[in-house]
Formats: structure tokens, sequence, C-alpha cells
């Protein structure tokens, strides 16, 4: 049996919204949404919060999550998520046993089930990927930006030559919400991704993450309307 490990990374600060790990989301945690889909997930076998934050560590204890101590020197603005990620990987194996696969979601993006965790994770074993991102299709998102002269210029299409939407190649948003990794890619590259990298697509509605305030109550409703609604109705 593979030792799948999900390992959240969930640090105390927060420059958008204060103690944004702990913001109340539909009546719980934000954190406790991806700890609760993880522990659902049928094949994840361990769940773990790493965090500097002893409320944060107190409160993922409460919800069943094993909890790692981070140092502050892995928590700082400036910290990545790899070295906390590295950090636990470490930490796990130091103190349990080998692991096979990383599963690595951000506590920032609640609107996901259990069920997207499960089926990246066969793609992942099935086509013996070494990284994965989670991602949604995007058919029609044509980007501009700035040039070096302030000039606005579209940047993945040529707005001149504009074609037809069902002309476009396919395209993904990496949409943040999870990461999957075989532990020697992070070891090797000191990065969540690399490799042979695969894509697990989600619904465009579970892309939405909490930065700001506001980002609140549209997840709320989006969680409402998508997760809770459903639960209710036994769909």
């Amino acid at each position: 049996m593979l030792e799948i490990a999900c390992i959240i990374p969930a640090r105390g600060g927060s420059k958008g919204i204060k103690d944004k790990n702990l913001q109340v989301i539909c009546n719980k945690p934000l954190i406790a949404w991806t700890i609760e889909q993880a522990l659902q997930a049928e094949q994840i076998t361990s769940v773990w919060v790493s965090s500097d934050s002893d409320d944060i560590l107190q409160v993922s204890e409460e919800y069943g999550a094993n909890i790692i101590r981070r140092p502050k020197e892995l928590a700082k603005d400036s910290s990545t998520s790899e070295s906390a990620w590295l950090h636990a990987v470490e930490y796990v194996e130091s103190i349990a046993k080998h692991i096979d696969i990383v599963v690595a979601p951000q506590c920032t993006s609640p609107v996901r089930e259990a069920i997207d965790f499960d089926n990246a994770i066969s793609k992942f074993i099935t086509n013996n990927y070494d990284s994965l991102f989670s991602a949604t299709f995007i058919p029609d998102f044509n980007i501009w930006a700035p040039n070096s002269a302030g000039e606005m210029q579209s940047v993945n299409y040529d707005f001149k030559n504009r074609n037809r939407r069902q002309d476009k190649g396919e395209q993904y948003l990496e949409n943040g919400s999870f990461y999957i990794y075989k532990p020697d890619v992070i070891r090797q590259f000191n990065n969540r991704l690399g490799g042979k990298i695969g894509i697990h697509c989600m619904d465009f509605w579970k892309s939405f993450q909490i930065d700001e305030p506001e980002d609140v109550i549209f997840c709320e409703n989006l969680i409402k309307a998508y997760i809770l609604n459903k639960r209710e109705l036994n769909l």
C-alpha cells in the first residue's frame, strides 16, 4: 500500500486578512475545510498541518490532523511553501515512515471536495507522474499585459488576427487548489513541480481562493450552493 501523506501549510501571519487560516467559513475555520476533505479522501493515508501558530495547530488537532511545528524562519512573509513542504516531508519521514506521494493543498482554496483528491491521485499513479497540479479549463481567455513602455499588448493571442473560440487550442489555468508530487521532486528541484508533470482539471467554480476580505462571502456562497446544498439533497 502506498503511503500518501497530505501536508497542509498554514502559517500564522497574513497580510490580506488577519488570522486568515482561522477565518470562519460556513461555520468552521478555513483550515478545517481542507483537513476534512483530506480525511474523507479514500486514498490519503495521513493528514498533517505545518504551522508556526499555536492556535492553528490546536484547531488542526481538534479537526483530526497531525501537527508539525514549523520553525519561525520558515514562516516569514518571504518564506516559500516549498520550504515548509520540504521541512514537513523530512519531519514526517523522521518520526513515521517513508512517504511515496505528497498531496499538497493550499487551505486558502476551500471550494473543493474529497473526490478531487482521490481522482487526482488515481490519475497521478496511473500515468506515473512525478508531479501534478490542479487546474481549470479556460476555452476563451484572452490575456493582456503592459510592455516595457507601458503599452497594452495581447499575451496569449494576436488581437489583430482574432481566432474563433472553437479554433483556439486547449488552455488551462493553474488554480492553486492543490499539488501532488513525489518527495524526490521537491528535494531535487526545490519546487512542487518537476519531472513528468500532470494536470488534474477541476470544475471552474472550484478555482476560487480566499486572499482578501471580499473573497470570504464569495467562497461561502460557492460552498453553500455547490457543496452544502448537494449534501442536503444527498446527491
